[in-house]
């Protein structure tokens, strides 16, 4: 089961990109050129507003990548611009290769491993 899946309940969009093109949203019907870019971290999938939108990028990054794909004893949350890694990996090697994935998707400000136990 990937990540999407596990964590999320999702199957994998068709045009899921880890770092997306934002859409933009209009701040108020009202007034249709008042327009923003959604930030970084709230951005999904598809570039649209997400509030786990970083969590999710994250998540899919880690189910593209062979060597992070069958690591069901850890999770993946975000705070506002930081992923919270939480959970149980079976090596250093494993949770550096982690960080580095989650820290290379658009958005990621930090990535905490605090709760992280290796083992």
């Amino acid at each position: 089961m990937g990540w999407l899946k596990r964590l999320f309940g999702l199957e994998k969009p068709q045009n899921a990109q880890v770092n997306p093109a934002p859409q933009t949203i209009q701040q108020q019907p009202s007034a249709p050129a008042a327009t923003q870019q959604i930030a970084p971290e709230r951005m999904g999938l598809n570039g649209e507003y997400d509030q786990s939108g970083l969590a999710k990028r994250v998540a899919l990054a880690f189910d593209q990548d062979n060597q992070l794909d069958d690591i069901d004893t850890l999770w993946v949350a975000q705070t506002g611009s930081t992923v919270v890694l939480k959970g149980k990996v079976p090596s250093q090697d494993i949770l550096n290769k982690m960080v580095s994935v989650a820290r290379s998707v658009n958005g990621a400000a930090a990535v905490d491993t605090s709760q992280v136990t290796i083992g």
